[in-house]
């Protein structure tokens, strides 16, 4: 199973904290290695987010961490309001995009939300 946990704190301007970090863990099991549609969400929207962090926002590439099963995105504190604001829709996406992969396939993805 993968397991999303999404690290909140502070204010936003979209929803109640900002994210501070998103953190995807472990395989589906839905398919065989290669061909696992679940696996290739959940890499797909860490990878789109980071992606866009980093030229949307200019996000350094060492915010994310990847390795075999396992991705974090420590989202960087943004001096500029335009861009601190472009990176709370950029992450709020991500998290919609993990709920909804969530809704379709609740046997092989789980997400929590934490704030601190």
């Amino acid at each position: 199973m993968i397991r999303v946990e999404i690290t909140r704190s502070g204010t936003s301007n979209i929803r109640g904290a900002v994210v501070r970090s998103l953190e995807v863990c472990g395989h589906a099991g839905y398919a065989a290695h290669g061909e696992d549609i679940v696996c290739a969400a959940a890499s797909a929207t860490a990878f789109t987010a980071a992606g866009a962090l980093e030229e949307l926002c200019g996000a350094p590439l060492g915010c994310a961490t990847e390795r075999d099963g396992y991705f974090k995105l420590d989202v960087p504190a943004f001096a500029d309001g335009d861009t601190a604001y472009r990176s709370e829709i950029i992450m709020e996406a991500a998290c919609i995009g993990y709920r909804q992969i969530q809704a379709s396939y609740p046997d092989y993805i789980t997400v929590y939300e934490k704030v601190i």
